[in-house]
């Protein structure tokens, strides 16, 4: 019977790994997409300051 609550504790930090693993998956997943759009927006700025310089050495 001894065996039961420890059968029981390793069932629920089981879990709770499957949790942690699951919530780390989204929260890179949130931060790839995060760093896309910084990427896209950078890029952007960065097209806009060559137009600009273009514009003024003409």
């Amino acid at each position: 019977m001894e065996l039961m609550p420890e059968a029981l504790a390793r069932s629920h930090m089981s879990e709770r790994l499957r949790q942690a693993e699951s919530q780390r998956l989204v929260t890179a997943a949130r931060l790839e997409q995060r760093s896309r759009r910084l990427q896209r927006r950078a890029e952007r700025a960065s097209q806009r300051a060559r137009r600009a310089l273009a514009k003024v050495v003409m």
